[in-house]
């Protein structure tokens, strides 16, 4: 019976792994779609739903909280100006990931991270 672990290592220091997933957070939120590997995006999703709900509750505790992981500060003003009006009705599942298919190099499954319309 071994530990129950949350979250995937990634193959990455505990430090790295912490920036990837700002990283594509941060994206995500700004593009508002990323191509990346399949255990990336489920690793990213869920992060990226809070911040989203940060953004709904708009006060500044949730801007600070928002702006400790999100790394530009133009893509924190989408995230609680357009992003939290855009999301003010629904309650979760903000996100929609899409298979793609395996990636050349590797054959790693690749899906696309979108934010739902």
């Amino acid at each position: 019976m071994g530990l129950k672990l949350h979250g995937r290592r990634l193959a990455r220091s505990s430090g790295h792994r912490a920036l990837l997933q700002r990283n594509l957070v941060t994206d995500l939120l700004n593009y508002e779609k990323v191509t990346t590997t399949e255990a990336k995006a489920k690793q990213v999703r869920g992060l990226a739903e809070k911040m989203i709900t940060l953004g709904k509750k708009g006060d500044v505790t949730a801007r600070r909280a928002a702006t400790a992981v999100v790394f530009d500060t133009k893509v924190t003003e989408k995230l609680f100006n357009e992003l939290a009006t855009r999301y003010a009705d629904r309650k979760g599942g903000y996100t929609r990931l899409t298979k793609i298919g395996p990636r050349l190099g590797d054959s790693a499954p690749i899906v696309q991270l979108e934010l739902v319309k």
